[in-house]
Order: C-alpha cells, then structure tokens, then sequence
C-alpha cells in the first residue's frame, strides 16, 4: 500500500491521490514513468518525480523512520504490508492509570515470540532497546495517548523512532469502538480462561499483590494477561488494515 500512496508528496492531498488512481497512475513506478501527468505542470512533475524517488531509495533500504516526517500519522499503517515481518506489537502495564504511573510489564509480540519484561526483574532500559531494535514500525492499542508517552519519559531513547500504527484509531476508522477486549471479540479472537475477565484496573491490583504480599501466582496472571493483549494485537492489525486498504481502494 506504501507504493501507491502518494500523500507523501507536498501539496497532494487524499482527493488528488484518488485522481491518480482512477487515472491509472497506481504506484510510484507508474507515476515516474509518466511523462506527464494532467493537473501536472513539467515543472512541478519534476520535482515531485525526485521526492518520489527519495521516499522509493528510504522504503528499499527499510528505511521507514523516513516516512514519519512526510506520511500523516494517522496512515502510517499503508507500510505495515511491507515491513509486517518487522513489526514490533507492544503493550505495557503500570501500577496506576494516569500518566506518570511506573511502568510495572512490558510485552512486545515480534517475529511469532512475545517476551514480557517486568520491574524489578528484566525491564531495563537496555533490554527493552534491544528487543526493539530494527523494528520497522510499532503497533500499539492507545499507546499514542498512553504506552508511548509513559515508556519515553521511563526509559528515555529505547523506544525507537519508526511509524507507529495506533490500533484503537485505526479500529475507529472501520467502524470497531471500544477497548481492546471489545474490539477483540468484534472480530472473533477468544481469550484463555484465566485471563478472560481481567481488566486493566485488576492488573493493577494483581502487581500489588506481587509486590506487597509476594504472591507469585499473581505476577504469573498478570504476565499471561499483558502476553494476551500484546500478541492479540498482530491479528487486530492485519484484520484493520485489510479493511482500510479495501475501503480504500474502493472495495467497500
């Protein structure tokens, strides 16, 4: 999808991208290899012809921090097709709901393995950069409003600066509200029985039964609930950008 978005350019909106594609001009190759273009000058073909071929050089080299400055974020997920091997799923817990509260779990789904890193334990700054490194793009359920803010200001450069694909925004746009458990069950994804019911507010609560009692059994269901919510994200995310890319190309 990334090679048939033209939003990239200056001055190229969403009307003119579909102008494009109607006109046959459906990907980068198709339109450096027009040698005009109407609504066009030469001028100005020309010179978008060189960004074009800029954004084309970045996506080859897997490049993708490129696209953060000139693709609204709120389309960063037309490079997930292209870069979904190297995604990087991920999802926190804390010991609070607001947003200075510490960070207590990390989960990150990735290459097919999820790995859970806990406070006290292996969530360091270095293990969560190294288990992050040379991820093309985040996905994340609310992580630009709360996971992202919360893991900058806790563990300040391990969180590397690629696209970042927001489920909960990008659910909204294909019509499926609600939080994540809601959205799961929308789209047909059953949880295990132990973690079903859990709630983020007993996360909480099943952490301070780990720290101030020492109740090892509760850090074990915390880690399997954080587990379910990171690697559910994988299947929501292609489920969402297979109707997006559908809806729109004009597929319904």
């Amino acid at each position: 999808m990334i090679r048939r978005t033209f939003l990239i350019l200056p001055t190229v909106g969403e009307s003119t991208e579909r102008s494009l594609w109607r006109r046959g001009v459906n990907s980068w190759d198709d339109f450096l290899y027009s040698g005009s273009i109407g609504g066009f000058s030469r001028e100005r073909k020309e010179r978008l012809d060189s960004l074009v071929e800029e954004a084309s050089t970045f996506m080859k080299k897997g490049q993708t921090q490129y696209f953060i400055r000139i693709l609204p974020g709120g389309e960063h997920w037309r490079l997930y097709d292209d870069v979904e091997s190297e995604v990087a799923y991920l999802d926190i817990e804390t010991d609070g709901l607001s947003s200075d509260s510490t960070v207590t779990v990390v989960g990150i789904h990735r290459g097919g393995r999820t790995r859970t890193l806990v406070r006290g334990q292996d969530l360091t700054s270095r293990n969560l950069a190294s288990e992050l490194r040379d991820c093309k793009m985040l996905v994340t359920f609310n992580g630009g409003s709360f996971d992202l803010p919360i893991l900058h200001y806790h563990f300040p450069f391990a969180i590397p600066s690629v696209p970042h694909m927001d489920l909960r925004h990008a659910c909204r746009r294909i019509g499926l509200t609600g939080g994540l458990k809601q959205v799961e069950r929308s789209i047909g994804i059953t949880r295990a029985r132990e973690v079903e019911y859990v709630t983020g507010e007993q996360a909480v609560y099943l952490w301070k039964l780990w720290t101030e009692k020492g109740k090892r059994n509760a850090l074990t269901l915390l880690r399997r609930y954080n587990e379910e919510d990171t690697r559910n994200l994988e299947t929501i995310a292609k489920h969402a950008c297979c109707v997006l890319e559908r809806r729109l190309l004009g597929g319904g």
